[in-house]
Parts: structure tokens; C-alpha cells; sequence
């Protein structure tokens, strides 16, 4: 969650909205991290989950991460929760919930549904407090 976080960081330095996610491979090797980059890219989809679990894929070369767990920043959003279903990632690691935009345990909680084909194990709350504060921090200094 450290390098997480890290990337977290890195993109508020960016102007983008502070959240950072690494993908580990079933033996322990980060494959892929990332930050927001939806500003920088002019992408809607370049959340940081998307941006690691796509360098992931090309590094293993498959469409699919399974056994990999996916560390972020924060819960995921509902397009995250379900490319996050789609890649079959084994864990997830989030730190800081999301009330307003969450999809993991607020809102559609998108691994809750049939259509949800695969459900990570999920760890919630891994570090969060500081998830929290490069969040507050940010969007703080936007007031």
C-alpha cells in the first residue's frame, strides 16, 4: 500500500485527483502502478486501477490477472469494481472508503450483483488515514 500511495501523491503533484494502485503478482513482485491520469490523458477511464491492471495485462500478456491482487488507494468506483470483477484479480486492498463515489461497499456495491462474475477477496481500511488525508488535503487546496 506504500507504493500506493506513493502514486498517490505523484498525482495530486499532477493536479489529479489523489489516488494511486499497484498490482502484485501471485509471488509478491509489483507488475504495474499507477496514478489518476483522467486530466493529464483526457481519459474518463484512466483511474489508476484501470492504468495499473492495463500495464498489468501487457506485462503477463493476457487479458486476465489471475491470482494478482490489486492494492488502491481508494474504494474503487463501480466502472473500477467491474474491470476489477472483469480481470479477475484474487484481492483487493483498498484503503480510504468512498461514500459519495464508491462501488465496492457504498453505493451499487457492484460485487454484490449476478451480473458480478468473479468477487475478490476485499480488504478494506488498509491505510486509510492517509488515503484520507491526501484526499482532504487536495481538494482543500481546490476551495
Amino acid at each position: 500500500m506504500q507504493q500506493a500511495l506513493a502514486e498517490a501523491r505523484e498525482a495530486a503533484k499532477r493536479g489529479e485527483v489523489p489516488v494511486g494502485a499497484v498490482v502484485v503478482s501471485p509471488d509478491g513482485r509489483v507488475v504495474a502502478a499507477a496514478g489518476n491520469r483522467t486530466r493529464e490523458l483526457g481519459d474518463p477511464t484512466a483511474h489508476a486501477e484501470i492504468l495499473a491492471m492495463r500495464e498489468a495485462c501487457a506485462q503477463i500478456g493476457s487479458e486476465r490477472l489471475p491470482g494478482y491482487d490489486l492494492y488502491v488507494t481508494l474504494e474503487p468506483c463501480p466502472m473500477c469494481a467491474s474491470a476489477i470483477s472483469q480481470a479477475r484479480i484474487a484481492r483487493l486492498y483498498y484503503g480510504a472508503a468512498d461514500p459519495k463515489s464508491g462501488g465496492v461497499a457504498q453505493g451499487p456495491r457492484i460485487f454484490s450483483h449476478p451480473q458480478s462474475h468473479h468477487v475478490p477477496e476485499i480488504y478494506d481500511g488498509i491505510g486509510a488515514a492517509e488515503a484520507e488525508a491526501l484526499l482532504k488535503d487536495f481538494f482543500a487546496a481546490r476551495r
